[in-house]
């Protein structure tokens, strides 16, 4: 303790903050650089022009919960939602991708058509 009667050094508060803190920017600083990393993966692949039969399609949703804090200030919730489509080829080789919400409601199960792709990114679907 120190003159005041304040307690000097780091705590055990102080500690356990500092760790929070380091796993909360190390996992935003992983999930950056395995962005960038696809991203430029992605970028070095050629454009893929594929014949494939659409063979099912699927919705993930996420959910923040909302909550009220000690002061009584309320904070709501937010969802967000990914759409995703797998692609059987003439090899009987599958490959899903995630598309955004318009391609999804535009392809439908059973569809046939060319599908074009680079690496992971999906660019579009056009039926045959």
């Amino acid at each position: 303790m120190d003159l005041y009667g304040y307690e000097t050094g780091f705590d055990m508060f102080s500690i356990m903050f500092f760790i929070v803190f380091a796993l909360i920017v190390g996992t935003i600083i992983i999930n950056a650089i395995k962005g960038i990393s696809e991203w430029s993966n992605n970028n070095k692949q050629p454009i893929l022009d594929i014949n494939c039969k659409v063979v099912s399609k699927r919705i993930s949703v996420s959910h923040t919960n909302s909550h009220t804090d000690s002061s009584g200030v309320h904070h709501g919730s937010s969802s967000h939602t990914s759409y995703y489509v797998t692609f059987e080829f003439e090899s009987k080789d599958r490959t899903e991708f995630c598309v955004n919400g318009k391609e999804y409601g535009m392809i439908a199960e059973g569809d046939y058509g060319k599908l074009k792709f680079q690496g992971t990114r999906f660019l579009e679907f056009n039926r045959i």
